[in-house]
Parts: C-alpha cells; structure tokens; sequence
C-alpha cells in the first residue's frame, strides 16, 4: 500500500495540532497543511485571551467537556515538555448576589462532574484573599486554570511536525475542493493538491470550505467581534490572576473579566459585538459579502429577534469605554474608565443554527473523505490537541485517543 495523504485545510492551533498528531501516530501518512495567510496562527488562535481553561462551564459528557479536560493535560505536558510559559495562576468566577450565587452553584456542580481538581466554593472573605481588589458575596476557585501563549504553542508544534516530515504551506488560499473516486483535491490560486482524506479546521470559514466540499449549509458561521481592553501597567495590581463573572447560560459567551497574560499584562473583555466581515477586528473592517452571508441567514434572523436587547447592550460598551469599564466595575469597584487602553480585538467563529440556535458544542461532519469541524469555539484552543487526537480517530483505526 502506498502512502497516505492527509491535507488539512487551516493552519490555526487546531490545525497543526492534528498535523502534529497524525505524524506522530503514523510514519506512512503524508500530512499537508494549506493556510491562507502568510504565518500561523493570527486569527483566533493568536487573538485570544490565552486561558487554558479547566473545564468548568461545559455540560457533563458533551464533547466541549471531555477534549477540553483531556486537552489541558495535553496542553500542559506539551509545554512543560518543551520548555514554554504554562502558569497554573488559577481563576475565580464571581457571584455579585444571591441570584448569581444559584447559577454559580450550578457551574460548581458540572464542574466537579467534568472532573475539575481543586474546584471549590469560597465566600466573599476569602475571595478578598485570593483577590483583594475583587468583590462579591461568593465565587467559585479554580486552582489549576492556566495561561499560555497560543501563538507560541502553535509555531512549536508546526515546527515538531514538520521536523517529523509534515509539510506546511502558508499563502495558500483554497477556493475549490473536488472529491473523485479515490481521492479528493483541493486548489486555489492556481495551485492544486490531491489526498486521501481532507481535514477542514479552516475556524471562521469552515462553513464555506465544508459547502465546496458539498457538505450543508447548517449550521453557518456568524463572526462576533470580542474587543478588549488592557490594564495601564501602573494598575496591574489590581488583578492576581484570573476574575470572571457568572456567565449568562443562554450565551456560550462568557462576559467581560479580567485576564492577566503570560506577559504581565491584563486583558479586560471581551464583549461581543457583530462583526462586519469574517475578520473584522474594527468597525471599519466591512465586506458586503460578509455581512450580507449573516443577514440572509434564517438562523441569524431568528437569533437577532430573541436576543436583540442583549445585542444593543453590548454595541453601547463596543462605542464607549465608560460603558465598558461599567461591567468590569461590578467585579473590580475601584477600576475607573481611565485605566483602561485600547487593545487588539479578535472574532470569535460561532456557529449559529438555522433555527437561531448558538450551537454550544464543538460540531464535526463528514461528508465522504472530507472531515469538517463546523463548530470549534472556545475552548478549541484549550482542547486543540485532544481535537487532534479525536479527529486522527475517526481518520485512522488506530488513532483512537487513549481513555481520559
């Protein structure tokens, strides 16, 4: 039998961690990674937050649940291994009330159930210990949440993989996929390649690479732009480590916190706002073919009518920073607007239903030898290679992950 050729269309963290994956199961696969950009990793892999998170929040036994649990132990043997920054700072999700003190128990109960360690209740004095600028009448502690550098783990694994023979091409954008008999081909810009099997992980344009491979239309991709902002370096001591609030559970967003980095900064957000194009990281950032793809689709149209005051919310906070600063001022009380600096933004690829659902839960289709992930938001980074592992399963026999 000759060698096997494995082309994966995307090079962000979930990408070349299946990349890096196959070679290291199979030495008589031939894997190709074709990304559209010039360098790895700079949409949401290198515009993200950079928490490794523990699992807290994901319904129990849902896919979101196991690879991002499997994930962290992945994640942080990888970097000890290899001698990148992974700080285990910790990270308190924080009840302002007794109606966020129920949802907060909630959280705690799924997180024991994914099997969080250390995971635990703390009431407001203890809080102030762990934080002391932060208030609340209770929060849940989650010792071993971490934070990393993405960007770095990507072009480390791309760089492993690829000594192990994986070939990764950048500026290659793919505007056609073609299945025959035997193989299937992708091409664009004059180029084309033929594989075995193809692996779309193409993150805000998943759905359009799955629908030339002639996979459906559902669910499709709706960019929201998360904006942030960072503390000015004289007020860092204002955060230890990591402050969330009680999200709201019919969001898969997780509202404005605070984040400190593996830098020394503090990142404060994100929101969620609509963005204007599948990369639209600044209002000014507009695609008509982008924008007009979200708003003929039902399943936006839909979600829009239910969620509409909640939209109007986050798009005064996107247009004032006295706005936005209010929603870290419930956690933070001695934050004022003017400790805050604009930063990078980064759009988040969520998938929306055609019924206007927010699909929650990581979403993979196969669509003959094409595998699609349809949906992949956070924690895909986090689970990025138990993602890799649980895909190379369904490409190979063998390639099933090993038991959590």
């Amino acid at each position: 039998m000759g060698t096997r050729r494995v082309g994966i269309i995307g090079g962000g963290i979930v990408g070349v961690a299946l990349a890096h994956r196959i070679v290291h199961l199979r030495q008589d696969v031939a894997v190709t990674v074709l990304e559209k950009e010039a360098q790895l990793g700079l949409h949401q892999t290198g515009r993200n937050s950079g928490v490794v998170h523990a699992g807290l929040y994901y319904t129990p036994g849902s896919l979101k649940a196991r690879l991002c649990r499997r994930g962290v132990r992945l994640l942080r043997d990888f970097c000890n291994a290899g001698g990148l920054a992974y700080d285990e700072c910790g990270k308190v999700v924080v009840a302002l009330d007794d109606a966020e003190l129920a949802r907060l128990r909630a959280i705690h109960e799924r997180a024991v159930a994914n099997q969080v360690p250390g995971v635990r209740l703390v009431g407001g004095a203890e809080l102030r210990e762990l934080e002391p600028h932060v208030r609340g009448v209770a929060a849940l502690h989650s010792p071993h949440t971490a934070i990393v550098d993405f960007r770095a783990v990507t072009e480390r694994l791309a760089a492993d993989a690829a000594r192990l023979g994986a070939t990764i091409h950048t500026g290659c954008r793919v505007t056609g996929i073609h299945e025959g008999a035997d193989h299937v081909t992708a091409g664009g810009d004059g180029e084309r390649w033929t594989f075995d099997d193809l692996v779309i992980c193409g993150g805000l344009h998943t759905d359009r690479l799955a629908a030339l491979a002639g996979d459906g239309d559902d669910p499709r991709m709706v960019p929201f732009r998360g904006e942030y902002y960072e503390l000015r370096r004289d007020r860092r001591h204002l955060v230890r480590a990591l402050v969330y609030p009680v999200p709201d559970p019919r969001y898969p967003f997780l509202g404005v916190h605070l984040t400190r980095r593996v830098d020394g900064g503090v990142l404060v957000g994100p929101n969620a706002v609509l963005a204007l194009a599948r990369e639209g990281y600044r209002w000014a950032d507009l695609r008509l073919g982008d924008l007009r793809d979200t708003l003929v689709w039902p399943g936006f149209l839909r979600m829009a009518a239910r969620h509409w005051r909640t939209g109007v919310r986050e798009l005064v906070g996107s247009l004032s920073t006295r706005a936005f600063a209010r929603g870290a001022q419930r956690l933070v009380p001695e934050l004022r607007p003017a400790d805050l600096r604009r930063a990078r933004s980064g759009v988040r690829a969520q998938a929306v239903a055609r019924d206007g659902t927010l699909v929650d839960d990581f979403r993979v289709s196969r669509q003959g030898r094409v595998v699609a992930i349809r949906n992949a938001p956070s924690p895909a980074a986090t689970s990025s290679m138990a993602i890799a592992e649980h895909i190379a399963g369904l490409l190979f026999a063998d390639g099933e992950p090993p038991p959590p």
